[in-house]
């Protein structure tokens, strides 16, 4: 991928993200560089682009609509599909057609898939807000927020497939 600062930069200010999401996105990114010193075949720069720009949709929503919102946003500017597909898989650790249905979200794949899917979506999961959290930490804010345990199961799998 050629300029890529250049086309996160641009498209921060097409959406008009604010500072949060920008601020948020690059903890994200930093977080992702954690995770992928572990690795040696995977795109780092499309890594890069997915952490920077997986949460563009909550200009628009900060409901779990925001991340197919984002993707959207993102294919109406022809942004890489892959960055697209980062951006629609990043919630937790995937939604299931079921849960998907469940949250009137539109019927679509929600599982992240590839290495870099799993790579974004999972160092979202390890920040709150700016600062880095740990496994132990998302498992209680998920289990606060109620979410069930086939969720909290699939992030445990996510985890232990990334970080072990």
């Amino acid at each position: 991928m050629k300029n890529i600062d250049k086309l996160i930069n641009r498209i921060y200010n097409e959406l008009e993200c604010s500072e949060y999401i920008i601020n948020h996105s690059n903890t994200v990114y930093k977080r992702t560089q954690e995770i992928t010193k572990h690795y040696d075949n995977i795109d780092k720069e499309l890594i890069k682009a997915g952490a920077k720009l997986h949460d563009v949709g909550r200009t628009v929503t900060s409901s779990v609509k925001h991340a197919y919102i984002g993707a959207d946003l993102l294919r109406e500017l022809n942004i890489d599909e892959r960055i697209c597909k980062i951006t629609e898989r990043h919630i937790g650790a995937g939604i299931t057609p079921l849960e998907a249905k469940k949250l009137e979200l539109p019927p679509r794949n929600y599982i992240p898939e590839t290495l870099e899917e799993k790579i974004v979506a999972h160092a979202d999961n390890l920040v709150h807000g700016i600062k880095f959290v740990d496994l132990d930490f998302v498992i209680k804010k998920w289990t606060n927020k109620g979410m069930s345990n086939d969720s909290i199961n699939r992030l445990i799998k996510l985890h232990d497939e990334l970080i072990n």
